[in-house]
C-alpha cells in the first residue's frame, strides 16, 4: 500500500511540474491567451482534483493579472 502512495504523489508531482511550466511560458510571454486558458485547465483537471501546488500556479497567473503583467488576448 505504501507503493500507492508513492505512485500517487510521484503523478501529482509531474502533474505540478507540468502546470509549473505552462505557467512559466505564460507568464514569460506576458499573455493569456484562450489557447493558454484551455491548456492550463485541462492539464490542472485532468485526474479530477487541484492540488496545493497547481493551486499556487493558477493563482500565479491571478496575481499577474491582477498587478497588470499578463494580458488576457482572443478573448
Amino acid at each position: 500500500m505504501n507503493n500507492r502512495n508513492f505512485m500517487y504523489r510521484t503523478v501529482n508531482n509531474e502533474s505540478e511540474l507540468t502546470v509549473k511550466k505552462i505557467v512559466d511560458g505564460i507568464i514569460a510571454s506576458g499573455q493569456l491567451s484562450r489557447k493558454d486558458h484551455m491548456l492550463l485547465t485541462s492539464t490542472v483537471m485532468i485526474d479530477g482534483e487541484i492540488s496545493d501546488g497547481e493551486r499556487r500556479q493558477i493563482n500565479r497567473i491571478f496575481d499577474y493579472i491582477q498587478t497588470g503583467r499578463l494580458k488576457l488576448v482572443d478573448w
